[in-house]
Protein backbone atom coordinates (compact mmCIF):
# COMPACT_ATOMS: atom_id res chain seq x y z
CA UNK A 1 0.00 0.00 0.00
CA UNK A 2 2.91 2.37 0.66
CA UNK A 3 4.15 1.76 -2.89
CA UNK A 4 0.66 2.45 -4.25
CA UNK A 5 0.39 5.74 -2.34
CA UNK A 6 3.88 6.74 -3.46
CA UNK A 7 2.96 6.01 -7.10
CA UNK A 8 -0.26 8.04 -6.74
CA UNK A 9 1.69 10.93 -5.20
CA UNK A 10 4.18 11.01 -8.07
CA UNK A 11 1.38 10.92 -10.64
CA UNK A 12 -0.47 13.76 -8.90
CA UNK A 13 2.71 15.86 -8.79
CA UNK A 14 3.34 15.33 -12.51
CA UNK A 15 -0.23 16.19 -13.46
CA UNK A 16 -0.48 19.36 -11.38
CA UNK A 17 2.60 20.80 -13.08
CA UNK A 18 0.14 22.31 -15.58
CA UNK A 19 -0.77 24.67 -12.73
CA UNK A 20 2.88 25.74 -12.47
CA UNK A 21 2.78 26.73 -16.13
CA UNK A 22 -0.36 28.74 -15.49
CA UNK A 23 1.24 30.57 -12.54
CA UNK A 24 4.33 31.34 -14.62
CA UNK A 25 2.08 32.93 -17.23
CA UNK A 26 0.53 35.20 -14.59
CA UNK A 27 3.56 36.20 -12.52
CA UNK A 28 6.40 36.52 -15.02
CA UNK A 29 6.67 39.21 -17.68
CA UNK A 30 8.85 37.33 -20.18
CA UNK A 31 9.20 33.74 -21.32
CA UNK A 32 12.59 32.12 -20.84
CA UNK A 33 12.53 30.37 -24.21
CA UNK A 34 16.07 29.06 -23.74
CA UNK A 35 15.07 27.32 -20.52
CA UNK A 36 11.87 25.88 -22.03
CA UNK A 37 13.72 24.62 -25.10
CA UNK A 38 16.37 22.95 -22.95
CA UNK A 39 13.83 21.58 -20.45
CA UNK A 40 11.55 20.09 -23.10
CA UNK A 41 14.54 18.51 -24.85
CA UNK A 42 15.72 17.15 -21.49
CA UNK A 43 12.28 15.65 -20.85
CA UNK A 44 12.30 14.00 -24.29
CA UNK A 45 15.78 12.57 -23.66
CA UNK A 46 14.70 11.06 -20.35
CA UNK A 47 11.57 9.50 -21.84
CA UNK A 48 13.25 8.09 -24.96
CA UNK A 49 16.21 6.62 -23.07
CA UNK A 50 14.22 5.08 -20.25
CA UNK A 51 11.65 3.67 -22.68
CA UNK A 52 14.11 2.09 -25.12
CA UNK A 53 16.80 0.99 -22.66
CA UNK A 54 14.88 0.08 -19.52
CA UNK A 55 11.10 -0.25 -19.86
CA UNK A 56 11.04 -2.07 -23.22
CA UNK A 57 13.44 -4.75 -22.00
CA UNK A 58 11.73 -5.15 -18.61
CA UNK A 59 8.50 -5.80 -20.51
CA UNK A 60 10.31 -8.22 -22.82
CA UNK A 61 11.80 -10.20 -19.91
CA UNK A 62 8.39 -10.50 -18.29
CA UNK A 63 6.65 -11.64 -21.49
CA UNK A 64 9.40 -14.09 -22.50
CA UNK A 65 9.31 -15.64 -19.03
CA UNK A 66 5.53 -16.07 -19.21
CA UNK A 67 5.02 -16.95 -22.89
CA UNK A 68 8.32 -18.31 -24.15
CA UNK A 69 11.06 -16.84 -26.31
CA UNK A 70 9.30 -16.44 -29.66
CA UNK A 71 5.80 -15.44 -28.52
CA UNK A 72 7.14 -13.16 -25.78
CA UNK A 73 9.24 -11.15 -28.23
CA UNK A 74 6.37 -10.80 -30.71
CA UNK A 75 3.87 -9.69 -28.05
CA UNK A 76 6.39 -7.21 -26.65
CA UNK A 77 6.96 -5.53 -30.01
CA UNK A 78 3.22 -5.55 -30.81
CA UNK A 79 2.45 -3.93 -27.43
CA UNK A 80 5.15 -1.27 -27.97
CA UNK A 81 3.66 -0.20 -31.30
CA UNK A 82 0.17 -0.65 -29.86
CA UNK A 83 0.99 2.03 -27.29
CA UNK A 84 2.10 4.33 -30.10
CA UNK A 85 -1.13 3.60 -31.98
CA UNK A 86 -3.28 4.44 -28.92
CA UNK A 87 -1.69 7.88 -28.44
CA UNK A 88 -1.72 8.55 -32.21
CA UNK A 89 -5.48 7.84 -32.34
CA UNK A 90 -6.02 10.17 -29.38
CA UNK A 91 -4.07 12.86 -31.26
CA UNK A 92 -6.09 12.28 -34.43
CA UNK A 93 -9.40 13.05 -32.74
CA UNK A 94 -8.28 16.20 -30.94
CA UNK A 95 -9.65 19.32 -32.72
CA UNK A 96 -6.91 21.27 -34.47
CA UNK A 97 -7.82 24.55 -32.77
CA UNK A 98 -7.22 22.92 -29.38
CA UNK A 99 -3.73 21.66 -30.18
CA UNK A 100 -1.79 21.86 -26.90
CA UNK A 101 1.56 21.56 -28.66
CA UNK A 102 1.50 25.02 -30.22
CA UNK A 103 3.88 26.96 -27.96
CA UNK A 104 2.54 29.99 -26.12
CA UNK A 105 4.57 32.68 -24.42
CA UNK A 106 3.69 34.74 -21.35
CA UNK A 107 4.21 37.95 -23.37
CA UNK A 108 0.84 37.14 -24.94
CA UNK A 109 -0.68 38.24 -21.63
CA UNK A 110 0.32 41.81 -22.46
CA UNK A 111 -1.84 42.00 -25.60
CA UNK A 112 -4.63 44.61 -25.56
CA UNK A 113 -7.57 43.75 -23.37
CA UNK A 114 -9.95 44.85 -26.15
CA UNK A 115 -10.11 41.20 -27.15
CA UNK A 116 -11.59 40.25 -23.77
CA UNK A 117 -14.68 38.01 -23.93
CA UNK A 118 -13.57 36.76 -27.34
CA UNK A 119 -15.57 33.55 -27.66
CA UNK A 120 -13.19 32.02 -30.19
CA UNK A 121 -10.22 32.38 -27.85
CA UNK A 122 -12.17 30.97 -24.94
CA UNK A 123 -13.15 28.02 -27.13
CA UNK A 124 -9.51 27.51 -28.09
CA UNK A 125 -8.38 27.55 -24.45
CA UNK A 126 -11.13 25.12 -23.46
CA UNK A 127 -10.27 22.75 -26.32
CA UNK A 128 -6.60 22.95 -25.33
CA UNK A 129 -7.46 22.03 -21.73
CA UNK A 130 -9.57 19.11 -22.98
CA UNK A 131 -6.78 17.95 -25.31
CA UNK A 132 -4.23 18.06 -22.50
CA UNK A 133 -6.60 16.17 -20.18
CA UNK A 134 -7.00 13.41 -22.80
CA UNK A 135 -3.23 13.25 -23.29
CA UNK A 136 -2.53 13.18 -19.58
CA UNK A 137 -4.75 10.15 -18.98
CA UNK A 138 -2.37 7.54 -20.53
CA UNK A 139 0.58 9.49 -19.10
CA UNK A 140 -0.95 8.96 -15.65
CA UNK A 141 -1.14 5.21 -16.28
CA UNK A 142 2.51 5.26 -17.45
CA UNK A 143 3.75 7.13 -14.37
CA UNK A 144 1.72 5.05 -11.93
CA UNK A 145 2.68 1.63 -13.30
CA UNK A 146 6.35 2.61 -13.63
CA UNK A 147 6.49 3.90 -10.04
CA UNK A 148 4.75 0.78 -8.80
CA UNK A 149 7.26 -1.49 -10.51
CA UNK A 150 10.37 0.57 -9.74
CA UNK A 151 10.14 3.73 -7.57
CA UNK A 152 13.38 5.23 -8.92
CA UNK A 153 12.10 4.75 -12.47
CA UNK A 154 8.79 6.32 -11.49
CA UNK A 155 10.53 9.41 -10.10
CA UNK A 156 12.44 9.95 -13.36
CA UNK A 157 9.33 9.53 -15.51
CA UNK A 158 7.21 11.75 -13.23
CA UNK A 159 9.86 14.50 -13.38
CA UNK A 160 10.05 14.29 -17.19
CA UNK A 161 6.26 14.44 -17.55
CA UNK A 162 6.03 17.32 -15.05
CA UNK A 163 8.53 19.36 -17.10
CA UNK A 164 6.55 18.86 -20.28
CA UNK A 165 3.28 19.76 -18.50
CA UNK A 166 4.56 23.26 -17.60
CA UNK A 167 4.30 24.78 -21.11
CA UNK A 168 0.98 22.97 -21.55
CA UNK A 169 -0.30 24.97 -18.57
CA UNK A 170 0.77 28.17 -20.34
CA UNK A 171 -0.99 26.97 -23.51
CA UNK A 172 -4.29 26.70 -21.59
CA UNK A 173 -3.97 29.88 -19.52
CA UNK A 174 -2.99 32.41 -22.19
CA UNK A 175 -6.03 32.11 -24.49
CA UNK A 176 -8.50 31.73 -21.60
CA UNK A 177 -7.15 34.79 -19.77
CA UNK A 178 -6.94 36.73 -23.03
CA UNK A 179 -10.59 35.91 -23.76
CA UNK A 180 -12.06 36.51 -20.30
CA UNK A 181 -9.61 38.72 -18.40
CA UNK A 182 -10.14 36.32 -15.48
CA UNK A 183 -6.92 34.86 -14.00
CA UNK A 184 -8.82 32.57 -11.63
CA UNK A 185 -10.78 31.00 -14.46
CA UNK A 186 -7.63 30.52 -16.55
CA UNK A 187 -5.76 28.93 -13.63
CA UNK A 188 -8.70 26.69 -12.71
CA UNK A 189 -9.01 25.34 -16.27
CA UNK A 190 -5.25 24.76 -16.47
CA UNK A 191 -5.21 23.07 -13.05
CA UNK A 192 -8.16 20.81 -13.86
CA UNK A 193 -6.59 19.66 -17.15
CA UNK A 194 -3.73 18.15 -15.13
CA UNK A 195 -6.05 16.17 -12.84
CA UNK A 196 -6.69 13.57 -15.55
CA UNK A 197 -3.21 12.22 -14.82
CA UNK A 198 -4.02 10.97 -11.30
CA UNK A 199 -7.41 9.83 -12.67
CA UNK A 200 -5.46 7.66 -15.14
CA UNK A 201 -3.51 6.26 -12.19
CA UNK A 202 -6.76 5.53 -10.34
CA UNK A 203 -8.16 3.68 -13.37
CA UNK A 204 -4.93 1.67 -13.60
CA UNK A 205 -5.20 0.75 -9.93
CA UNK A 206 -8.92 -0.15 -9.90
CA UNK A 207 -9.19 -1.91 -13.27
CA UNK A 208 -5.74 -3.20 -14.22
CA UNK A 209 -4.20 -4.09 -10.85
CA UNK A 210 -6.47 -7.10 -10.13
CA UNK A 211 -5.28 -8.69 -13.41
CA UNK A 212 -1.60 -7.76 -13.07
CA UNK A 213 0.27 -10.98 -13.86
CA UNK A 214 3.49 -11.30 -15.89
CA UNK A 215 1.68 -11.11 -19.23
CA UNK A 216 -0.48 -8.10 -18.29
CA UNK A 217 2.53 -6.34 -16.81
CA UNK A 218 4.64 -6.97 -19.92
CA UNK A 219 1.93 -5.77 -22.33
CA UNK A 220 1.21 -2.69 -20.22
CA UNK A 221 4.87 -1.79 -19.75
CA UNK A 222 5.71 -2.21 -23.46
CA UNK A 223 2.68 -0.05 -24.30
CA UNK A 224 3.89 2.61 -21.86
CA UNK A 225 7.28 2.62 -23.60
CA UNK A 226 5.55 3.15 -26.96
CA UNK A 227 3.39 5.97 -25.58
CA UNK A 228 6.39 7.81 -24.14
CA UNK A 229 8.51 7.49 -27.31
CA UNK A 230 5.60 8.78 -29.40
CA UNK A 231 4.99 11.73 -27.04
CA UNK A 232 8.70 12.60 -27.16
CA UNK A 233 8.92 12.53 -30.95
CA UNK A 234 5.52 14.04 -31.70
CA UNK A 235 5.21 16.63 -28.93
CA UNK A 236 8.31 17.37 -26.93
CA UNK A 237 11.00 17.64 -29.59
CA UNK A 238 8.93 19.73 -32.05
CA UNK A 239 7.76 22.02 -29.21
CA UNK A 240 11.31 22.49 -27.89
CA UNK A 241 12.51 23.48 -31.37
CA UNK A 242 9.58 25.83 -31.99
CA UNK A 243 10.75 27.98 -29.09
CA UNK A 244 13.60 28.95 -31.41
CA UNK A 245 16.54 27.26 -29.67
CA UNK A 246 17.24 24.26 -31.91
CA UNK A 247 20.73 23.46 -30.59
CA UNK A 248 19.65 23.81 -26.96
CA UNK A 249 16.84 21.37 -27.68
CA UNK A 250 19.31 18.68 -28.77
CA UNK A 251 21.69 19.48 -25.91
CA UNK A 252 18.71 18.95 -23.59
CA UNK A 253 17.95 15.57 -25.20
CA UNK A 254 21.54 14.39 -24.72
CA UNK A 255 21.62 15.70 -21.13
CA UNK A 256 18.33 13.96 -20.35
CA UNK A 257 19.65 10.67 -21.72
CA UNK A 258 22.91 11.05 -19.79
CA UNK A 259 21.16 11.83 -16.49
CA UNK A 260 18.76 8.91 -16.99
CA UNK A 261 21.63 6.56 -17.85
CA UNK A 262 23.56 7.66 -14.76
CA UNK A 263 20.57 7.25 -12.48
CA UNK A 264 19.95 3.71 -13.82
CA UNK A 265 23.61 2.79 -13.33
CA UNK A 266 23.54 4.04 -9.74
CA UNK A 267 20.62 1.72 -8.94
CA UNK A 268 22.19 -1.44 -10.45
Amino acid sequence: MENVLFAFGLTLMAGLATGIGSLLAFFTSTTNTRFLSLALGFSAGVMIYVSMVEIFFKAQDSLVQALGHGTGHWINVASFFGGMLVIAVIDKFIPKQGNPHEPKVVEDMEKPKSAANDAQLLKMGTFTALAIAIHNFPEGIATFTSALQDPSLGIAIAAAIAIHNIPEGIAVSVPVYFATGDKKKAFKLSFLSGLSEPIGALVAYLILMPFLNDVMFGVLFAGVAGIMVFISLDELLPASRRYGEEHLSIYGVVAGMAVMALSLLLFI
